[in-house]
């Protein structure tokens, strides 16, 4: 067994936070399924790496330049193909796991934050395009997003509801969901194979806070919110309500921690892996961070121990006069700033 299998057997996924074309046609992927990995995600700035950096896409993309296709366009045409591409090495994943892992996500384009209806409309032509029952389609988690997420669910569509922080923007989202699932119930449609997941980012709130904080606190926060974040969404999913909805077939949104790469190089390199392993969640990981866990990480069930010290800790920060809300907005505004400039980015070379 592997570390990752291990992992695995305590109810948690670790997935791949990357994908290229050399990725998939190495066979490097289908070896990291192999050794434990459960999925991929993708985001503009990996493929904007990816574009820049793998030599495998510039004759398609020389092509696709002498094509009349606006830049989103060919960059559409390119994306697709790696997500199908990446869906097909991760079916047996999901086949296996009967539709609970195995999943790749591919994200509507960033300046749709904003766009209920734009989202909506972009989610539902990508889902057809990539046409593979294992990909999830990642829809920023605004306001404007998680209503759309709702719908999407409505649609029958799998969800990948991207840049949280925020606990009260994660309950809002469960509620969303909620709705989504009863609208297509009412409607007499199947919600057995729905998927949602929440990825709740954890580095980059350490990364804002630190500097402010007393030392017994640096480092701390990130995971506290994550703890308090998990305990909200058992107490969600586990009411009579939502217990009848699973009689029916639905499945709880499980949380997904994101941004676990370690940023302070003076805390351990797999913090946001070891501290956070729990069942019925997900960590994606990039890959110098799954390397240096399956070389060094600990697997344990460390997710539900240490609540109320989690809880302490964020209550110390209210005292301390930090609103960790007000922090959560500003940091989901600085991750669609910066998805949204990489994005642009990719499209200049594809002009």
């Amino acid at each position: 067994m592997t570390i990752l299998s291990d992992v695995k057997a305590l109810g948690q996924q670790i997935w791949l936070d990357n994908l290229s074309r050399s990725l998939i046609q190495s066979g490097e992927l289908e070896n990291m399924l192999q050794q434990g990995v459960c999925g991929v995600t993708s985001n503009p700035a990996i493929f904007q790496k990816a574009f820049a950096g793998d030599v495998l896409y510039a004759d398609e993309i020389s092509t696709l330049k002498q094509k009349d296709l606006s830049p989103k366009q060919r960059y559409e045409i390119l994306a697709i193909a790696d997500v199908q591409a990446a869906c097909d090495v991760c079916r047996p994943e999901f086949d296996a796991q009967k539709g609970h892992s195995g999943f790749v996500s591919l994200e509507v384009a960033p300046n749709l934050a904003q766009d209920t209806t734009g989202t909506i409309s972009e989610a539902k032509r990508l889902h057809a395009a990539i046409d593979r029952p294992n990909v999830l389609i990642k829809v920023p988690a605004t306001d404007a997003g998680i209503e759309a997420m709702s719908e999407l669910v409505a649609a029958g569509i799998s969800i990948n509801l991207t840049l949280l922080f925020s606990r009260q923007q994660t309950l809002k989202a469960y509620t969303a969901y909620v709705k989504g699932i009863e609208k297509r119930l009412d409607n007499q449609q199947p919600i057995e194979h729905i998927q949602v997941v929440a990825s709740f980012f954890l580095s980059r709130v350490d990364n804002a806070l630190d500097t402010t904080l007393p030392e017994h606190l640096r480092g701390k926060i990130a995971i506290s919110l994550a703890k308090a974040a998990y305990r909200d969404q058992q107490a969600f999913f586990n009411t009579t309500a939502f217990n009848l909805l699973r009689t029916k077939g639905a499945n709880p949104v499980r949380l997904l921690w994101a941004s676990t790469g370690v940023k302070n190089p003076s805390y351990p390199d797999t913090l946001y892996i070891d501290s956070l392993i729990g069942n019925e969640t997900i960590n994606t990981v990039p890959d110098a961070t799954l390397a240096a866990f399956i070389d060094h990480g600990n697997a344990s069930n460390t997710l539900p121990r240490q609540t109320d010290e989690a809880l302490s800790h964020l209550a110390e920060l209210n005292s301390l006069g930090i609103d960790i809300e007000a922090l959560a907005q500003r940091l989901q505004e600085d991750g669609l700033k910066q998805f949204e400039e990489a994005f642009d980015k990719l499209l200049i070379p594809l002009a």
